[in-house]
């Protein structure tokens, strides 16, 4: 378990050693992508054993979506410093610690509270598995192993609904979060062993520590302005947020050492591959929180039955999504990523037909199959723009940047939506008012997908052009 750095040239993919970079990193964020998407399906649940409320359901879901969006981009920064793989491994640690505590939470404050630390490893494992590949491959190996990482990391993400359906179905819900210390425990052995270390030899020396502050202030006033929208303290929370993000780049601007490099968004190609980041993954977010819910809530599907609606998803993912990221190399990535959004949708608004009673071969399975497909499409020529537009040193810091763009899109929509759409209290457990509100937020989350599109068509431009 020695510090052994990268080959001058860097490993290859077929090699041993390029197969366990592949398989550290898939492993540490497809865990954290899971924990993302495995606890929808068993928030309602979670709902009846610990009486939540819909806004307690809703902070359970978002928590962690806040500390791991808040604070990535110091994870990038500090994998960058002190070594992608060290950072990597005391995240997943940090992970699995978090997650036996919101195993055992007995309130739903408590697992709150949990989920928020759960969401601190996360922040500090996620950019540094994919900076890891960044770093430790050769040049040429680099799309091809950052499409493998995409593609499975995606299927990590879309299997938690059947994952925590049936942990929730025949065990306890609480198993979703246990479930998370032997796949730790696997994912630091292998780090430990195998993966070879980089950094950027260019790092600071120090940390932006007030800016981190006021990232997360900034993040975490927004959502609560929208979460408690109606509420006294809303107004008082989204000013906190406005004053917390003029000053947050006040400090950016001014700092010799920024958490967030502003030069970095000169490059007009990152800038717009994470415009469309913020939208796409804001109406993935709400897609995955609402669909299960109403395939419970209205549909009559119990916890396993509602997970194992989503398999097409998995699917798709896992049969095509390197075939994405292969076209996208060979015809450049802007088709891809604007026919992919415009899938997802289609695909969405053929969700709509799931209601009371859905039937699963034509009101279901139609729909998740072209969003799967969409979702395949767009997903490895998305994380692929992105690196390639940065330079390999600040390969930690694109990774974090596009990564916190992602969590804070899925974060405000499922913070802004329920209320938007009529939702609250106590309604998400009446199905006539949740299946009203469903309509409407599946409705809203097809047009942000298409506006995705739209800004990909407008602003990515293929190598070369």
């Amino acid at each position: 378990m020695g510090d052994h750095a990268a080959p001058a040239d860097g490993v290859r993919l077929g090699t041993p050693a390029g197969r366990a970079v592949v398989a550290a990193a898939v492993l540490g964020s497809g865990m954290t992508m899971l924990d993302g998407t495995v606890v929808n399906v068993a928030l309602h649940t979670i709902g009846e054993d610990l009486d939540a409320s819909l806004a307690e359901l809703q902070w359970i879901t978002n928590g962690y979506l806040l500390s791991l969006a808040s604070l990535i981009l110091l994870g990038g920064s500090l994998g960058d410093r002190f070594g992608r793989r060290r950072v990597f491994v005391v995240g997943t640690v940090w992970f699995a610690a978090a997650s036996l505590a919101c195993g055992l939470a007995p309130t739903p404050l408590v697992l709150i509270a949990a989920r928020v630390l759960q969401g601190v490893g996360a922040a500090l494992l996620t950019p540094g598995s994919l900076a890891m590949i960044q770093g430790a491959f050769a040049h040429d190996d680099r799309a091809r192993a950052i499409g493998s990482w995409s593609g499975l990391t995606s299927v990590a993400a879309a299997i938690g609904p059947l994952v925590g359906g049936g942990l929730v179905q025949y065990a306890s819900w609480r198993w979703i979060f246990l479930i998370n210390l032997p796949v730790a425990a696997l994912t630091v052995l292998i780090a430990q062993r195998t993966v070879p270390e980089t950094r950027d030899p260019h790092a600071p020396r120090r940390f932006d520590a007030l800016g981190a502050l006021l990232a997360a202030l900034a993040l975490g006033a927004l959502t609560y302005a929208l979460t408690e929208w109606g509420g006294p303290l809303a107004p008082w929370a989204g000013a906190v947020a406005v004053v917390a993000a003029a000053a947050y780049v006040i400090d950016e601007r001014r700092s010799d050492h920024p958490m967030l490099p502003l030069g970095i968004f000169a490059n007009r190609t990152f800038t717009a591959a994470n415009v469309m980041t913020l939208v796409v993954y804001a109406a993935l977010g709400a897609v995955l929180f609402f669909l299960v819910l109403q395939l419970q809530t209205v549909s009559g599907y119990g916890a396993l039955r509602a997970g194992l609606a989503t398999l097409p998803i998995t699917l798709c993912m896992l049969l095509l999504a390197s075939r994405g990221g292969a076209l996208a190399a060979r015809i450049g990535p802007r088709l891809p990523m604007t026919v992919g959004p415009l899938v997802l949708a289609g695909g969405t608004l053929l969700l709509l037909r799931v209601g009371p009673d859905a039937d699963y071969w034509t009101d279901v399975l139609p729909g998740l199959v072209v969003f799967g497909l969409g979702l395949a499409l767009m997903v490895a020529p998305l994380t692929a723009t992105v690196l390639a537009a940065a330079s390999d040193e600040h390969a930690g810091i694109a990774s974090g940047i596009n990564n916190a763009v992602a969590r804070a899109g899925s974060l405000l929509a499922v913070a802004a939506l329920p209320a938007a759409v009529g939702l609250g209290g106590e309604e998400y457990a009446d199905p006539a008012a949740f299946d009203a509100a469903y309509g409407s937020a599946t409705i809203a989350c097809a047009v942000l997908l298409a506006v995705g599109g739209v800004v990909s068509w407008l602003t990515i431009r293929d190598p070369g052009l």
